[in-house]
């Protein structure tokens, strides 16, 4: 059976922190350690909560404000300087838009609600035929439920399906639900095996 749908994960995959320093500054002003500020900001219990869209995510920056004892007014520019690093891979947002047409491309992101403002904002929302954002449908991955719902959505099988990630657990998460997986490391290699398949 050939492939009909290609979805991609957003963070760490299309959206990935290139840039550590401006994050490294911030846990240094902060007086704590990178991957404690990391984990406060995405590891949380408030963190899940706002992925599975049971809080806002003002609710859960709220949490990480108290969490890191700064006052409500430093909330933008703390969260501003915690993504400064991130780059857009508009390389692979420029294949996904070549895709479509011939295959149904999408999205598959654990994440808050604001992502899909945040996705049109940034101008590539038209890469996308279907965006699956865990705190819109209230599961996470690697929970067989969002693979099943991004499925539905698409309107293929499972075998017609390729998703790439960053994250071993979510290949494996969509593997157990037949969907073909590819494990992101780099932009070319993705690229590479994705087109060996398409």
């Amino acid at each position: 059976m050939s492939i009909r749908a290609v979805l991609f994960d957003l963070g760490g995959v299309i959206v990935r922190t290139e840039y550590q320093a401006p994050r490294q500054h911030l846990a240094e002003r902060l007086g704590m350690e990178y991957d404690d500020l990391v984990k406060i900001v995405f590891d949380s219990d408030s963190g899940y909560q706002a992925s599975i869209g049971a809080i806002l995510p003002e609710a859960h920056w709220d949490s990480v404000i108290k969490r890191l004892k700064r006052p409500a007014s430093e909330m933008e520019a703390i969260r501003h300087e915690f993504f400064a690093g991130d780059i857009i891979d508009h390389t692979l947002i420029d294949f996904l838009r070549s895709l479509r047409g011939k295959y149904k491309t999408g999205l598959i992101s654990n994440a808050w609600g604001d992502l899909r403002e945040y996705i049109v904002r940034e101008k590539f929302d038209d890469a996308f035929d279907h965006m699956i954002i865990s705190a819109e449908v209230g599961a996470v991955k690697p929970e067989a439920k969002i693979y099943q719902v991004a499925l539905e959505q698409v309107g293929v099988k499972p075998k017609e399906m390729v998703f790439v990630d960053d994250f071993a657990v979510n290949i494996e998460g969509c593997e157990k639900v037949g969907i073909k997986g590819i494990l992101f490391k780099d932009p070319d290699s993705a690229l590479k095996q994705l087109k060996a398949l398409l």
